[in-house]
């Protein structure tokens, strides 16, 4: 997998860079240092992921994250920083990014780019335990109005207390291609990204 790396301190990105590679599967394609280089670089690279800081000089990771999704709808952005304020992950998660790491996370930074490329989302443990809290709002969503059935709507519950497609298919006796399409079909009746935003809008809008 292609890496761009981009944090506002150059030793950091070097530092990453060095441990990235000890993994023969990953190759880091380039580094840079603010939000303005991670927008030039994407453009240039379209790297598989793209890590990225959030607090940097000129218009930040986030901002940076926003204009490359609004740009590539497929952006893989995975943060990771020393901040761990609620309103900087639930901007980062609400944006689309696949994940929210903390630097101190770093023994499970390899492990984080394999799943992001599989195609799942990661958080760090830290952050996980926040999720339901984060996102928790007076219940204002009917899924029946929705055109949710009650199937779906369990499903999304599975989801959002952060069970994997197989472990949602055994409590459920379906096969994972079965929650796969149910997955897919909540996705796009309620016009949204992906299993982390379909989290998100469970602690939302119903738990």
């Amino acid at each position: 997998m292609n890496v761009i790396l981009i944090d506002d301190d150059t030793l950091v990105c070097l530092s990453l860079k060095t441990i990235l590679q000890t993994d023969p599967e990953i190759t880091v394609s380039a580094i840079g240092t603010s939000g303005e280089e991670a927008v030039s670089l994407y453009e240039t690279y379209q790297p598989d992921i793209l890590l990225m800081d959030i607090q940097m000089k000129g218009i930040g990771g986030l901002k940076a994250g926003e204009t490359i999704l609004h740009q590539f709808p497929d952006a893989r952005i995975l943060f990771l920083t020393t901040f761990a304020d609620n309103a900087y992950i639930i901007k980062a998660l609400g944006m689309g990014a696949k994940g929210y790491l903390i630097k101190q996370d770093i023994d499970s930074l390899i492990p984080a780019l394999h799943a992001v490329m599989s195609g799942q989302n990661v958080l760090g443990n830290e952050i996980a335990t926040r999720i339901p809290t984060l996102f928790r709002s007076t219940p204002s969503f009917c899924p029946e109005a929705s055109g949710l059935n009650q199937r779906e709507a369990e499903i999304m519950e599975l989801v959002a207390k952060g069970l994997n497609n197989k472990e949602i298919a055994d409590s459920l006796f379906l096969s994972e291609g079965t929650v796969r399409n149910y997955i897919s079909t909540l996705l796009d009746k309620l016009n949204l990204r992906d299993r982390t935003q379909l989290a998100i809008f469970y602690y939302r809008e119903i738990h």
